[in-house]
C-alpha cells in the first residue's frame, strides 16, 4: 500500500507517507534534502527497527539516542537525554531529529526538536497504531509534569511523517486496542459512516491478517484528523478542540490511575463511553447513535464499565474514587478560561459543552456508573 497526504499547519506543510515497509535514512534525506547532522531517537522497544532505517552501517553524521520505553519515561529527564545526544552528535539549527517509536517518542523527540537551538527540522516514523491515527499528525509535542498529561508542550509539526505497515505486524495485543481508541474517536468525527462500516467488517483478530483494509482505515483516519487541524492548528477555535472527544473523562482517569497503568487508546475508548452516557443525559446524543458508539467499543474488547475497574479495585469506598477522580479533572490541561470542556457526540460528529453546561452531580453520576 502507498498513500500520501499533505496537509498544511499555518506556515509548515507535514507529508504523511502511508507504506508497506520502513524508510531507508537516504530517502529521508532526500526528502528533506539534508546535509546537516541527524539523530534518530527511538526506544528498547523499537530499537530493534532502528536497523531497518539506518541500515548495517549508520553515517558517521547520525547518532542514536535510545530512551526507555513507556508512559513512565515521558519526561523531562528523556528530553534532556534527547538534547543532549544531539549536542554530543553536533547537530546545529540545521539537524534532523527522526523519531522512531510509538506517541511517547514522537512526542518527546518533537518538544526537544521543537526547543532545541530555537528549532531544529524534525521526521516522524511511527510504528504503533495509536501513533499512527493520532499522535503522529497535528504537531503538538509534550512530556508529563507534575503528575498532568502532556502538561508541558508545545506544538510543532513534523514536515515528514512516515507510517511503516510492516510494524504494526509486532504490536501486542493491548498496542492494538490502544490504537482502537483513538480510530473509533476519529469515526465519530467523521462526515458519513464510511469508518464505521470499515470497523465493523474488521473484528479485532483481523487487524494482523488484512494490512490493506488496516491501511485504509488508517489513512481516512489521518485525513479526517488532518483535515480538522489544518481548520485550527493551535486549537484556538472550536474545530481541533472536537478531537478530545472522550479525552477529558480519559485524562483524568489516566492521572487517577496513575500514569502509564493503562494506555491512552484504552482510556479513550473508556473515556468515549462516558461521553456517549453524558450526551445522552444532556439530550444531545440520539440513543442510536449511542449504542452504535459503545457497541463498537464492546466489539474490539476495551473496558467500558463506571467505575473503571483500575480505579474502583484501588479505593476504600466510592466516595474516596469519586474525589480521586475529580481532582484529576480539576488538573486537566485543556481548561478553557478556568472551566472544563467536554466533547459529546451529537446526531451528526461531535460538541463542545463548556463546564457549566454539566451538572457536577450528573458528572459524579457518570463516572460511578449511575445510570440515568
Amino acid at each position: 500500500m502507498s498513500r500520501e497526504f499533505g496537509f498544511h499547519f499555518e506556515d509548515r506543510t507535514t507529508w504523511v507517507h502511508i507504506q508497506d515497509s520502513f524508510p531507508l535514512l537516504h530517502t529521508i534525506k532526500e526528502a528533506f534534502n539534508q546535509e546537516g547532522a541527524v539523530l534518530l531517537v527511538c526506544d528498547t522497544h523499537t530499537e530493534a527497527f532502528a536497523g531497518a532505517v539506518l541500515g548495517r552501517t549508520a553515517p558517521e553524521d547520525t547518532a542514536l539516542c535510545v530512551l526507555p520505553p513507556g508512559e513512565t519515561a515521558k519526561t523531562w529527564s528523556s528530553v534532556e537525554a534527547i538534547i543532549s545526544a544531539a549536542r554530543g552528535a553536533g547537530l546545529g539549527r540545521d539537524g534532523l531529529f527522526i523519531g522512531l517509536g510509538g506517541g511517547v517518542t514522537g512526542d518527546l523527540t518533537a518538544f526537544a526538536a521543537s526547543v532545541y537551538m530555537r528549532g531544529a527540522r524534525l521526521c516522524l516514523i511511527s510504528t504503533t497504531l495509536l501513533g499512527m491515527v493520532d499522535a503522529s499528525v497535528g504537531g503538538k509535542a509534550g512530556f508529563d509534569l507534575l503528575g498532568i498529561k502532556n502538561l508541558a508542550g508545545s506544538f510543532y509539526p513534523a514536515e515528514h511523517v512516515y507510517m511503516p505497515l510492516e510494524a504494526l505486524s509486532s504490536l501486542p495485543g493491548r498496542e492494538w486496542k490502544s490504537g482502537l481508541g483513538e480510530l473509533i474517536k476519529t469515526a465519530v468525527l467523521e462526515e458519513g459512516e464510511t469508518m464505521f462500516t470499515l470497523l465493523k467488517a474488521m473484528p479485532a483478530e483481523s487487524f494482523r491478517r488484512k494490512p490493506e483494509q488496516t491501511g485504509e482505515l488508517i489513512a481516512r483516519s489521518v485525513e479526517v484528523k488532518g483535515h480538522i487541524v489544518e481548520a485550527d492548528p493551535r486549537e484556538t477555535g472550536s474545530g481541533r478542540a472536537l478531537l478530545n472527544l472522550g479525552h477529558t473523562f480519559a485524562h483524568a482517569l489516566e492521572s487517577a490511575a496513575g500514569l502509564g497503568v493503562l494506555s491512552h487508546g484504552e482510556a479513550v475508548a473508556w473515556g468515549l463511553v462516558r461521553s456517549c452516557e453524558l450526551g445522552l443525559a444532556l439530550g444531545i446524543t440520539p440513543p442510536e447513535r449511542a449504542r452504535k458508539i459503545i457497541r463498537c467499543v464492546e466489539d474490539y474488547g476495551c473496558e467500558t464499565a463506571a467505575p473503571h475497574p483500575l480505579m474502583s479495585g484501588d479505593h476504600n469506598s466510592t466516595a474516596d474514587y469519586t474525589e480521586t477522580f475529580f481532582n484529576a479533572l480539576g488538573g486537566d490541561k485543556k481548561r478553557r478560561g478556568g472551566k472544563l470542556t467536554f466533547i459529546v457526540p451529537a446526531a451528526e460528529r461531535a460538541v463542545s459543552l463548556g463546564a457549566d453546561a454539566v451538572p457536577k452531580q450528573l458528572l459524579r453520576d457518570i463516572i460511578r456508573g449511575v445510570r440515568h
